[in-house]
């Protein structure tokens, strides 16, 4: 990829042509023209202030719902690090969480501060940053229903608090513009007992390693659930169960699951899912909707 000229100085780091495929669950696709990893917030906020307008920049989290294409991605990717990463108990039922943390990392604090119904954050294989974004969710229950308001740094390095309902939330969508990066959130649950939220958590985990090939190189749900639907049942029934192409290949275990089976690129496993849906809207006449990013160029 061609170098970018005259990047504003930074104090974290900051590497050209970085192999995207170690940082996404599907271990596949190209190169980062820049990643940046910045040391702190005023290190993100300065960074992007003097970047020239026209030089995209995209948020990377733990790249689970993501397809990085083999032609790999223009501009700059921003990953978050531990600086990022605190989560922090501000009253009897609010979380102060940074958007590099886990879901995982966020549950787990809500547990040992008595705050229940944010269990569900287990289960989403991500980070605050993007599913803040997404609106991720799972068993129920959507970040919509316990974000209070979320802190973006905008294209401009200008930092925003925006509230929940500012956000634009539908299904695993937000009005988030393209290129600004979530830093912080705050999560409000209820009073609960650790043993009993911790029992909760213990059911999610077990029930997402029952039903999802989570020891596999995916990337999470690949298709949106139609309204009134499940995206699995409708993909079962195209005869896709075990369909590969390539290195790629639809989940024996789980139909709206799409698996790396060792050398796939990421062009494989995009056509696999797009031949998914040709099949789907040719059997049953649903038109399913990727859940999973596709960013960069094929």
């Amino acid at each position: 990829m061609t170098t970018l000229t005259a990047l504003p100085p930074v104090r974290g780091k900051l590497t050209p042509d970085a192999p995207l495929a170690p940082l996404v669950w599907f271990k596949s696709g190209g190169t980062a023209q820049w990643l940046f990893e910045p040391k702190d917030l005023a290190d993100l906020q300065d960074f992007l202030a003097g970047l020239a307008p026209e030089v995209p920049v995209m948020a990377l989290g733990l790249g689970s719902n993501l397809i990085v294409r083999d032609g790999g991605v223009p501009g700059v990717v921003v990953r978050l690090g531990k600086a990022f990463a605190k989560v922090e108990k501000v009253d009897e039922t609010t979380l102060n969480c940074g958007g590099g943390a886990s879901g995982i990392l966020v549950s787990s604090t809500a547990r040992d501060s008595g705050i229940a119904g944010l269990e569900f954050l287990r289960s989403i294989p991500g980070t605050v940053g993007g599913f803040v974004r997404m609106n991720g969710g799972a068993y129920g229950r959507e970040v919509k229903d316990v974000l209070i308001d979320c802190d973006v740094v905008i294209r401009s390095g200008e930092i925003a608090t925006l509230p929940l309902s500012e956000l634009g939330y539908t299904y695993r969508h937000s009005d988030l513009v393209d290129g600004c990066v979530v830093v912080a959130a705050r999560f409000r649950g209820h009073p609960g007992e650790p043993a009993a939220i911790q029992a909760e958590m213990d059911r999610i985990s077990a029930a997402r390693e029952a039903s999802q090939p989570l020891r596999s190189k995916t990337g999470g749900s690949t298709f949106k659930n139609p309204d009134g639907g499940k995206a699995w049942e409708l993909v079962d029934k195209a005869g896709c169960r075990g369909l590969t192409l390539g290195g790629a290949q639809v989940s024996e275990k789980h139909t709206n699951f799409l698996i790396n089976t060792g050398e796939a690129t990421s062009a494989e496993i995009e056509a696999l899912g797009e031949e998914v849906r040709r099949r789907v809207k040719e059997q049953s006449g649903v038109e399913l909707q990727w859940e999973i990013q596709r960013v960069g160029r094929s």
